[in-house]
């Protein structure tokens, strides 16, 4: 065996992995389409010393590649403009349970692409949904209509408490009813007594 080969590899993964540490955490599902590109550049670009070429070279040129991956994402942040250009902007795609049609163009998204995303979200209507959008990384982001969100556990903890204060409210009511003097002078008890409590008027009798 190539004693020369083995220590290149060692080298390369070495290397390798310090660029990807340098570059960044993303998963592939989070990289924009210039990072992919450069990452399978870089991928491509680390296994040319095994077939040859030379190791301080690929380094070099790897460097390079992370480098520029680096100067691409700080120009982002400082400028909208360039952000737009290299990474794109989020598009609406349903808004009020209402499919996009020109942004579903735009993005070449079919409907059938759509409700696939959707079903992998738990999301069995296009009327649940109030925003959708899909995001320059190409996962989908939606916010549900307040009626198909579920109940949270604030929620859930506010509407304990409103009914033990109804429940509370309603037997403090009962209670109160039932110290009512029903013997107390009414209609009914006049009639019983056969007399006024407070006389009506002489000419109303």
């Amino acid at each position: 065996m190539d004693l020369n080969l083995i220590w290149k590899a060692i080298l390369i993964v070495l290397f390798g992995t310090l660029l990807l540490r340098v570059a960044g955490r993303k998963t592939i599902s989070q990289m924009t389409i210039a990072e992919t590109v450069i990452m399978i550049a870089l991928g491509s670009l680390l296994i040319q010393p095994v077939s040859g070429a030379k190791l301080g070279n690929t380094f070099m040129v790897g460097a390079v590649l992370v480098a520029t991956l680096i100067s691409l994402e700080f120009l982002q942040v400082k400028s909208n403009s360039f952000e737009k250009l290299i990474t794109g902007k989020a598009k609406v795609v349903i808004e009020n349970g209402v499919i996009n049609e020109t942004n579903l163009k735009k993005l070449r998204l079919t409907v059938d692409q759509l409700e696939m995303t959707l079903r992998q979200k738990n999301v069995t209507n296009f009327k649940d949904v109030k925003f959708a959008t899909l995001e320059p990384n190409g996962q989908l982001g939606l916010t549900l209509t307040p009626e198909a969100q579920p109940m949270t556990k604030k929620e859930y903890n506010e509407l304990i408490q409103i009914l033990s204060i109804n429940n509370s409210i309603l037997l403090q009511l009962s209670k109160h009813l039932n110290k009512v003097d029903v013997s107390q002078e009414n209609l009914f008890t006049e009639v019983k007594n056969e007399s006024h409590a407070s006389p009506p008027p002489t000419h109303l009798q």
